[in-house]
């Protein structure tokens, strides 16, 4: 005797059978999990490429020498090894960079996000991120060429900038993160959902009080975030510091004079100023394994950041 399966028996069967995985969905995630895995294992390589030179150097060189000197010049004699001069233009051209980008990003991502119409939303945004595809070498030759003749020319009381100096550089570099953190903030500011401005509205709240104080602390983890991504994108520049700035390696923070960051550094002697085979080729490790540990640090401290500030909305 045959039994029949019921029908709503059948229907449940046939639904779990469907539930499980399929074999493109299994490609899916497997590739999702190789992508993954390529990021780590590219981390992991540029610590184990950088540790055994910058082991090398320490040997000959000491931790505190190295972090406290005001002298870089590996390639005189006697030479001399005080990174403090590359850490001083790393921060000076930074901090210029993030004070043009931060307040510009930001009163963009708040006029995207708040003030524009649909239309001009879709216009402005591209037409904003194409600074960040720009090359920066055009930027470079867009400071030394053009604002640093500017900014002599109106330069109240004489001199002014030199040549190559930090301010040119820095004020070039901000424009060219501002994309950065005008997107992404203004992607945080989207995600608030519009019961909160319609709450603040209903009593009686102005545009400007809403967007500043209702959508800029609800979205306040992505615009942090933006921030310490712009901040990491400005440490990590190389061309326009290398081309506006110059080469010149100077313990000030004089940002019109002429200076040299850690990044700078690094392509100028990657180049052919130092013989791969000699001691002084292991600076660039060692330069390079501090700016790694000064991002890696300023990561985790964003990190931190965002899960402090982090709104979860239902």
């Amino acid at each position: 005797m045959t039994t029949k399966t019921p029908p709503l028996a059948a229907g449940i069967s046939g639904s779990l059978r469907r539930s499980r995985p399929r074999y493109g969905e299994a490609v899916i995630k497997f590739a999702l999990l190789i992508a993954s895995l390529v990021s780590v294992a590219t981390t992991v390589g540029i610590v184990v490429s950088l540790i055994p030179p910058t082991l090398r150097f320490f040997e000959r060189v000491g931790v505190w020498d190295f972090l406290s000197g005001t002298n870089w010049s590996p390639l005189f004699t006697p030479p001399s090894y005080g990174v403090l001069p590359l850490i001083a233009g790393t921060l000076v051209t930074t901090a210029i960079a993030i004070a043009v980008a931060v307040p510009l990003g930001l009163a963009a991502a708040i006029y995207l996000s708040e003030y524009a119409r649909p239309k001009v939303r879709a216009t402005f945004k591209p037409v904003l991120e194409v600074l960040a595809g720009i090359p920066t070498v055009v930027y470079g030759f867009f400071a030394l060429s053009l604002l640093t003749p500017f900014l002599q020319d109106i330069w109240p009381g004489g001199g002014g900038p030199e040549v190559f100096n930090a301010l040119s550089a820095g004020l070039i570099m901000g424009v060219m993160i501002i994309p950065t953190v005008a997107s992404l903030s203004e992607d945080a500011m989207a995600a608030v959902p519009h019961e909160l401005r319609e709450g603040a509205y209903a009593l009686g709240s102005t545009k400007r009080i809403v967007a500043l104080r209702v959508v800029v602390p609800a979205a306040l983890s992505g615009i942090v975030a933006a921030v310490v991504l712009a901040i990491s994108r400005a440490v990590g520049e190389t061309m326009i510091v290398a081309i506006a700035a110059g080469l010149q390696p100077k313990w000030t923070f004089n940002p019109l004079s002429a200076m040299q960051t850690m990044t700078s550094y690094i392509a100028a002697a990657g180049q052919g100023d130092l013989p791969t085979a000699s001691f002084d080729y292991t600076t660039i490790f060692a330069v390079g394994a501090l700016l790694f540990f000064l991002t890696f640090i300023m990561n985790a401290i964003s990190i931190r950041l965002v899960r402090k500030y982090r709104e979860v909305y239902e």
